[in-house]
């Protein structure tokens, strides 16, 4: 889904699978030997999440720069974050793909749309998020 911003070789807990601006990235890990990697999603200030693939970490990336970040701790089980709700449909809709046990279908039919129109909503954050991160290095941003 996102470009990646630098590579970065091993690291104590992982190999970094995708590293961006303000110490957001997204690590590789393999919990006791297990056979398949999980992606876990670290950012300053919130809890990492795993994912099963890098896609779906990817994407909650994407949402994190959209939202100008966000912390998930404090809004239960089921909850989203004040800042989801605040950037957007797009944003919301890609939050909620992003979910574990949530699929294109499922979002498309909350949302009272067909899975097309969720597919392009993520890809609206996508390219979002693209532009945020690039802007920011441009700054100087690091």
């Amino acid at each position: 889904m996102s470009k990646t911003d630098r590579q970065s070789p091993e690291m104590e807990d992982g190999a970094i699978h995708r590293e961006y601006i303000l110490g957001v990235r997204i690590v590789e890990v393999n919990h006791d030997g297990g056979d398949e990697p999980r992606y876990r999603f670290d950012a300053p200030q919130h809890r990492g999440l795993e994912f099963a693939d890098p896609e779906t970490a990817e994407l909650y990336a994407d949402v994190y720069f959209c939202a100008n970040g966000f912390e998930e701790e404090g809004t239960g089980e089921h909850g989203v974050p004040p800042a989801i709700i605040a950037a957007g449909r797009a944003v919301l809709a890609s939050y909620m793909l992003a979910q574990p046990h949530n699929d294109r279908e499922w979002v498309a039919s909350f949302f009272g749309m067909k899975p097309h129109r969720i597919q392009k909503y993520a890809e609206v954050v996508e390219n979002r998020a693209e532009e945020i991160r690039d802007g920011a290095e441009e700054r100087g941003i690091e």
